[in-house]
């Protein structure tokens, strides 16, 4: 029998988590979905699946857009991810190399 794959958590992915799934991941932190205290280390692909969802349901409610935010939600929004970002930095992230296209 194969063991299912699990999720190896928000601070142990690529570079602090710069990746699909650490953005649901804080995306999910600012809309209160989850504690920002979980790093949903040990999550099936299932519970990640279910939460980018309940994510995606947030961010139409806003339109998609941030500046649609919420005062409260938008704040704690941006704190999360200026903190991911020196995180990410200080993991070696660099957005002008890493998000660029072959």
């Amino acid at each position: 029998m194969q063991k299912s794959k699990t999720y190896v958590g928000i601070h142990n992915d690529l570079y602090g988590g710069m990746t699909d799934t650490g953005k649901i991941i804080r995306d999910a932190w600012a809309f209160g979905l989850i504690p920002e205290t979980e790093s949903c280390e040990g999550w099936l692909v299932q519970g990640l699946e279910t939460l980018w969802r309940q994510v995606n349901d947030e961010w139409e409610n806003y339109g998609f857009s941030v500046s649609q935010l919420p005062d409260e939600i938008r704040v704690r929004y941006l704190h999360i991810q200026e903190q991911a970002i020196v995180h990410a930095k200080s993991k070696g992230w660099d957005a002008d190399r890493d998000l660029m296209a072959d």
